[in-house]
């Protein structure tokens, strides 16, 4: 694709990259769940794709880079809005299944690169809008990433990052990532929607809008997505029973047809960069 040429760096080894333990993690859990993950259909829902892109609103001569893009889905979607997407991902096997769709579906203004969210391989603006989906909760240092999706977007652009929020109460919060990292260990930590404001702020960017919304997930379903091993599936289990009885977490687990089922809260946050110049002084 044209319009991205010259934009994708050399990427380092894995053993160079910063966090490079949490990365391999996520590598591995992503290439275990890729085909489960891309299939899933709350993920692949066109009615939650198509809220989130109505959400950032992007226009037609818009190029747009989406973070941790895994399947593609978002990317793809995004071709028909705009002039070129650039979708990039941490881990090769869902970026397989992006560049297989792209080709079936013969897509010409998508590009899918290799790499790693918190050292973004383009230059300053060189995006007018930049998309992250339900991949925050997986970075180790969340505000790195955003930093670097800020730093890529132009000045009048726009960053937009939907991701799975928590409980303001911190042990509401730590109940819910704690089942969430027994599930898949490459989940670090969900944000609670006032610490998610606050990254986009140390970002430099003025939040526009938020939304926010909920997954529905059935346990049994949640645990095989993600192959989780049966003894943390067993501890799993045991958090979410409690969490039915006790009101723990806030995601309000019930049975229904023999299983749980339980609610994720999620929000989409648009924001704009602010008239900084790169060393963080306003211009």
């Amino acid at each position: 694709m044209d319009e991205t040429k010259g934009w994708a760096m050399s990427q380092e080894s894995a053993d160079d990259l910063p966090h490079a333990a949490h990365h391999a993690t996520v590598r591995a859990a992503f290439t275990r769940q890729a085909r489960a993950y891309a299939a899933s259909p709350l993920i692949a829902d066109p009615a939650r794709i198509a809220r989130l892109l109505d959400a950032a609103a992007p226009a037609p001569a818009a190029r747009a880079l989406e973070v941790a893009t895994g399947p593609g889905h978002i990317a793809l979607a995004l071709a028909s809005r705009v002039r070129a997407v650039v979708g990039i991902d941490l881990t090769p096997a869902p970026l397989a299944i992006a560049e297989e769709n792209r080709r079936q579906r013969a897509i010409a203004n998508v590009a899918f690169l290799e790499g790693d969210a918190s050292r973004l391989p383009f230059p300053n603006g060189a995006f007018d809008l930049v998309l992250c989906r339900l991949a925050f909760h997986h970075f180790i240092d969340p505000a790195a990433a955003l930093a670097e999706m800020a730093r890529v977007c132009r000045r009048d652009g726009r960053v937009v990052i939907e991701d799975v929020i928590v409980s303001e109460h911190p042990e509401r919060a730590a109940y819910q990532n704690r089942f969430e990292n027994l599930r898949d260990e490459s989940h670090t930590r969900a944000l609670p929607l006032s610490a998610l404001l606050q990254l986009f702020a140390g970002a430099g960017l003025e939040v526009e809008a938020v939304q926010t919304g909920t997954l529905e997930q059935n346990l049994d379903d949640w645990l095989v997505r993600a192959g989780t091993p049966p003894d943390r599936a067993a501890q799993v289990r045991a958090l979410i029973e409690r969490d039915a009885a006790e009101d723990l977490s806030g995601t309000r687990p019930l049975r229904r047809n023999g299983s749980f089922v339980f609610t994720q809260r999620t929000a989409i946050v648009v924001g704009r960069p602010l008239g900084m110049d790169r060393s963080g002084g306003i211009s």
